[in-house]
Formats: C-alpha cells, sequence, structure tokens
C-alpha cells in the first residue's frame, strides 16, 4: 500500500493511527464522517423514491391493461352492424402479424347511468364473453357475478366496484343507461334509454377505471349506441411496450379506414406526466447529493487547512507536489465511495423491502399514504432498476470526485518554507 492512499485514508477516519489522535485529528474525522453520511442519505433517497416512482408506473400500468387493450382497431363513422358483422374477417388479417396473441370484437361510447337519484356519466364497453379472455383479465376480476350472464337480447351490465357504490346497486338491481343520441320533439330534446339489470362487479385495482366503467354484450351496446361510439376489435400482442410499432405495422395492410391506436395513445398525457415528473425528481434529489458533495469540499479545505504542518514536512523530506495532491485524492473519493456504497446499499435495502415497512409505519401512526382515490391504488409499489440504480452510483461518484480537485490543488501548491515560518 502507497503512504498516499495510508494518510488518505486515515485523515478520511478509515484507518488508525498508533498515536494518540488529537482534537483537530477527531474534528476532521467527524466532518469526513458527516459528509460521508450526507452523500449516503442522498444517494439512498434517489434510490428509494426513483423505484416508488418506476412502481407506480408499472402498478398503474398493468392495472390499466387488464381491462383495456394493447391495441383497438375501428373504423369512425361506420355503423357497428357492419363492423361486427366483419370482425372476424379484421381479426384473422391482423393475425397475420406474429406479434397479434388474441382479438376480441367490441363497441365503446360514452353514457350516463342513472339509479334513483344518483346519475354517474361512465365509458360503456360491449364485449363478447366468448373471445374477452383473450385481450383481457377481466373474468378473474369479477367480485360479484361472472361475465358468462352477459348474454344477447337480455340487457344486462356489469359495473366496477366503485361505480356500483356509488348507484347503491347489487347484482339483480336494475339500472337506467342513457345514451347521447335521442329525439326531439316538442317537449325537446329526450335522450335513448334503456333499463339494465346488474349482473356483476369487478375490481380492476384502478380506481379510475372502478369507478367509471360498466361492461355489457356488445349487440346490446349496438342496439344502445346505434349512432355513437366506435366498434371494432381489441387485439393483445405478445409484448405490451412493442404496442406502437405494432399498430404503426397494422396501419401499413389493413383496409384503409381504419385506425390502430394503441395503449399509449389513450393514456398519453397520464405518462408523459409521470416520466417528466420522474426527471423533475431526480434533478431535485440530485441535489442532495451535490450539497453533500459541497459538504465534502468544505471538509477537504478544512483537512488541507489543518494539515499544513503535515504537508511541509512531507515536502521537506522529498514528497512531490503531486504525491500532495494525490493524499488528498484519495481522501476525498474514499469518502465518496464509501458514502456511495452505503447509500446504494441502503436505498436498495428500503426499495425492496418496502411492502413491509411502508405498512408497518401506517399501521403505527395510524395514517394512509395512498389515498386510492387520489393516487388510483392503495399500496405503495416499489421497482428498483439497475440502470436508475446505477445512474445515481455514477452521478454520486462524479460529483464526490470534483469536490476533491480544488483542495487537493490547493494543498499541492503549499510552500514547506511559508508554512513552517509562521508555525
Amino acid at each position: 500500500m502507497s503512504y498516499e492512499f495510508w494518510i488518505g485514508a486515515r485523515y478520511a477516519g478509515l484507518a488508525r493511527s498508533r498515536r494518540r489522535s488529537r482534537s483537530s485529528d477527531r474534528f476532521v474525522s467527524f466532518i469526513a464522517a458527516s459528509s460521508m453520511a450526507g452523500i449516503a442519505l442522498g444517494v439512498a433517497a434517489l434510490i428509494i423514491v426513483l423505484s416508488v416512482m418506476n412502481g407506480f408506473q408499472v402498478q398503474v400500468r398493468d392495472r390499466m391493461l387488464s381491462v383495456l387493450p394493447h391495441i383497438e382497431l375501428f373504423a369512425p363513422g361506420v355503423a357497428h352492424e357492419e363492423v361486427l358483422g366483419n370482425w372476424r374477417q379484421l381479426a384473422d388479417r391482423a393475425a397475420e402479424d406474429a406479434a397479434v396473441r388474441g382479438a376480441a370484437p367490441f363497441v365503446a361510447a360514452q353514457g350516463m347511468i342513472a339509479r334513483g337519484q344518483a346519475l354517474q356519466g361512465v365509458q360503456l364497453r360491449g364485449i363478447d364473453p366468448e373471445f374477452e379472455d383473450q385481450v383481457s383479465e377481466l373474468s378473474s376480476q369479477f367480485l360479484l357475478g361472472s361475465m358468462d350472464q352477459l348474454k344477447p337480447g337480455e340487457f344486462n351490465i356489469v359495473l366496477g366496484m366503485q361505480l356500483a357504490q356509488a348507484l347503491r346497486v347489487r347484482p339483480g338491481d336494475t339500472v337506467m343507461v342513457l345514451a347521447p343520441q335521442g329525439s326531439i320533439s316538442p317537449a325537446g330534446f329526450t335522450p335513448r334509454m334503456r333499463q339494465f339489470t346488474v349482473a356483476g362487479v369487478f375490481s380492476s385495482g384502478h380506481y379510475e377505471y372502478d369507478a367509471a366503467l360498466a361492461f355489457l354484450h356488445v349487440e346490446d351496446a349496438a342496439r344502445v349506441f346505434r349512432e355513437t361510439g366506435n366498434s371494432g376489435v381489441r387485439l393483445k400482442i405478445a409484448d405490451m411496450q412493442e404496442a406502437p410499432q405494432v399498430a404503426q405495422r397494422l396501419e401499413g395492410f389493413l383496409p384503409k379506414g381504419l385506425v390502430a391506436q394503441d395503449w399509449t395513445q389513450n393514456n398519453r398525457t397520464w405518462f408523459a406526466a409521470v416520466q417528466t415528473e420522474k426527471r423533475m425528481m431526480f434533478i431535485i434529489l440530485t441535489l442532495i447529493v451535490a450539497v453533500a458533495a459541497f459538504n465534502l469540499l468544505s471538509s477537504l479545505v478544512m483537512a488541507v487547512k489543518d494539515k499544513r504542518s503535515d504537508i511541509a514536512i512531507l515536502r521537506s523530506i522529498g514528497a512531490t507536489p503531486r504525491e500532495i495532491a494525490r493524499i488528498f485524492l484519495v481522501q476525498g473519493s474514499l469518502i465518496g465511495v464509501v458514502g456511495t456504497l452505503l447509500g446504494v446499499s441502503l436505498g436498495m435495502l428500503v426499495a425492496f423491502n418496502i411492502d413491509v415497512i411502508v405498512p408497518f409505519i401506517e399501521n403505527l401512526f395510524g395514517v394512509q399514504f395512498l389515498p386510492q382515490q387520489i393516487y388510483f391504488i392503495s399500496e405503495l409499489p416499489s421497482e428498483p432498476q439497475a440502470r436508475d440504480i446505477t445512474v445515481v452510483a455514477v452521478t454520486s461518484l462524479v460529483l464526490s470526485l470534483l469536490a476533491t480537485l480544488y483542495p487537493s490543488w490547493r494543498a499541492s501548491g503549499l510552500q514547506p518554507a511559508q508554512v513552517l515560518r509562521h508555525d
């Protein structure tokens, strides 16, 4: 081990000296330890926050796609009967792409559901229970009833859990479905209405959809919404991340007039907002590491001032300015490396066990960190990613290294004659 490394490690408080430490040595070691702790806390905070944001995005995305398709093919303005009559041919044509794994017909429209004095705006989806399992996980999300009770001509409907609670209905109760189109009479505009029987209640785990989504049979939906909404084919593909590329390929060889809309387009604003928030949180929390690096710079400047006599003696016995600079480079680098490693370890420990830590804190203090009505999900998720951890660690190491340059340069420029004259 070179003497520069040994002295730098001793100044950083990571190596012991045989002689009794002076109070100034202990103070410098305390400053170095506080710098190390600051870097560790900043790195841990960055890893934990980025992991939680990744987990939040993945959880919400997966819950969205448990009831929504990867890709929708539809022809705007074309009658539902015409589209539904040819949906198998369209599905077979789409299946020529190797990425397509399943297909099912749909009718989608906006409407309202009334029950007594309660009135709720909803997204109404017409589906075919025979094929729905090929494109969604709806059948596994039923709390009451089943998807098989959606039969053509019986005008049954399945509601989300939050929607059913808002309307105060259970299976067997009736609700009134109002379509946007209607007729104009001397009495004014009369919307088209149809009575439906609640056949089941589902829960996707996504508050927004559980509170504003309802399913009915595709043929019943086509009758009620003859002039509004879209109809077509819902597709499931092998890799949801490739949905934009697959949709673009499908538009290239499918009949003209058809629109291929993937899940990223339907939720573009939400995912863009999450990505922007993640970048801003990274920048804000990086400032914590930057403050810790500035603290490291201050501690090294103080160490250089305190060790002026030691530097002068080393220069007098033959140490070069470059070797003196390496001593303080080693000191600052060791503080940065150890602090970063501690921060990465702490951050990963919390990120991988957040599903245990957060419920414990909530039960201990009687609080709820994620109200489901606001954040869509009620449990704090975590998804540590190697790329984020690597970026955080490298950023911390670079800032720590930059913080050592100026103090090392100052130490290498000290003249031993001037220092010893004043000591």
